[in-house]
């Protein structure tokens, strides 16, 4: 059930014309209340802030499993959605977009499977099924302005879900025993309270929730930045997205529904100065000089160009007592990897098999919040660990090459670093030492046979 109390926005609607911050969120607001009267406190198994990806999933997954759950939204309309976003979803994000239900749906969206190609100086890595072989694990591309409505509207239909829009998480109070107990939300209607044996912080990279529970964290400097435009008419070779690697620079183009294309870059920071000189050229000329480009001079830009000059890695502790953290709000990875959105509703699936019989029921609750810390810090860390050290913009070490060069080289290596890349192994199994023997042979293999690297120079002057 929706309850909309107030009109709020998102985080800024700045676009090239300031070019040190961009959109982050956009919220088209109809200016409607639906308020339903109600108590200034109300008692929830869990109350969750924010109705973004990991929010609504936790919230419908927490529901279908019995608990009472208030899910709060900062912005006031059911159709807000993300625009700084890669708009993808890894592979390792498919079992929880089934567990949801909302395959078909994006299949009817028209959501672009996500296979890709990656540009190295030693030539394409193009994963591809082994003959015979099962497909390549995938997921979906498509833009939030479709998968956020969508996933929000199912929490908003989940019984046991009560949606409340226009909510903006002030305050928390804790008990005697000195967990978190409730929730201060300030609305259009003045403050109120929100009572729940656990509360769920789902509240973005900034927030608020894990300031005001004190959680630890840290945070790591990125030496790229980024931008972002979406174009039509665009098509890219066997229609698969494209990501190319020109070390320490990057960029990448996503096929994505309606025939929308996200084309992204994301150089090293020393290209910074002529990015906020002239931002189109500088983004366009980008492009252009790619190897293989996308025909962007014959596409149509239906966007402006957005992005951030500054997005640090965060890493925060994911539990304090009676709080959890989840999606961005417990680690905020670095966007040219496009894992933020898998790993949303990833977290989402873990906190809920872990906490939802305690949450439900008496007792229990502390060892099912040690219980998800340690599934979370199993799952992220060892990602989180290379890509904030690849972070910072240097290039390719020894092992990196070796990896990246194998991968281009041969076909079952390429199909590794595709399970890696889509979030499905971790990084002890991707460098495990078989895997890097069997690198280490395909480049061997390949110096004694004496081919050529391929005639792909980068024009960007990487």
């Amino acid at each position: 059930m929706t309850r909309s109390e107030s009109a709020g926005h998102g985080d800024g609607t700045d676009h090239h014309d300031r070019r040190d911050r961009h959109d982050d969120d956009h919220d088209r607001h109809d200016d409607h209340d639906d308020h339903d009267d109600h108590d200034d406190r109300a008692d929830y198994d869990i109350v969750i802030s924010g109705a973004g990806l990991a929010g609504s999933a936790a919230a419908v997954l927490l529901a279908r499993r019995g608990a009472r759950v208030a899910l709060l939204e900062r912005r006031a309309d059911l159709d807000a959605y993300k625009v700084l976003c890669t708009h993808s979803l890894t592979a390792n994000a498919y079992p929880v977009l089934d567990e949801l239900g909302l395959v078909p749906a994006l299949e009817k969206a028209g959501a672009v499977r996500n296979e890709v190609r990656w540009y190295t100086r030693w030539g394409w890595i193009e994963p591809r099924a082994a003959p015979g072989g099962p497909e390549l694990p995938y997921a979906y591309n498509v833009r939030r302005s479709t998968l956020d409505p969508m996933i929000r509207s199912l929490a908003d239909r989940t019984p046991g879900v009560d949606l409340l829009l226009g909510h903006q998480v002030t305050g928390l109070v804790r008990g005697e025993d000195g967990r978190a107990a409730r929730v201060r939300a300030s609305t259009r209607h003045g403050e109120r309270e929100i009572r729940a044996r656990l509360v769920v912080g789902a509240d973005g990279k900034d927030s608020a929730v894990a300031k005001l529970a004190g959680v630890p964290g840290r945070s790591h400097a990125n030496g790229r930045f980024g931008y972002f435009a979406h174009f039509r008419n665009l098509p890219l070779p066997g229609g698969l997205g494209h990501t190319w690697f020109l070390d320490p620079d990057m960029a990448y183009a996503f096929p994505n529904e309606d025939g929308v294309t996200v084309i992204a870059v994301l150089p090293g920071k020393k290209r910074l100065p002529a990015f906020r000189d002239d931002l189109e050229s500088s983004f366009l000329a980008f492009v252009r000089a790619l190897p293989e480009a996308p025909p962007i001079d014959s596409a149509e830009r239906i966007t402006k160009i957005i992005g951030t000059v500054d997005y640090p890695l965060h890493s925060r502790r994911p539990t304090a007592p009676g709080v959890a953290l989840i999606g961005d709000a417990a680690l905020t990875g670095d966007p040219l990897w496009g894992v933020g959105c898998g790993w949303a509703l990833e977290t989402a699936q873990w906190l809920t098999e872990a906490v939802a019989p305690a949450a439900t029921g008496p007792g229990g609750l502390d060892a099912s919040l040690a219980a998800y810390a340690r599934r979370h810090r199993r799952g992220l860390r060892g990602h989180q660990y290379l890509a904030a050290d690849f972070a910072t913009a240097r290039p390719f070490n020894p092992l990196e090459r070796l990896m990246f060069s194998a991968a281009a080289r041969d076909a079952s290596v390429a199909r590794h670093m595709h399970l890696f890349g889509s979030r499905l192994i971790g990084p002890l199994k991707f460098l495990s030492p078989l895997a890097v023997a069997r690198a280490a042979a395909v480049n061997i293999r390949h110096r004694r046979a004496g081919v050529r690297p391929p005639a792909h120079p980068s024009r960007t002057g990487s």
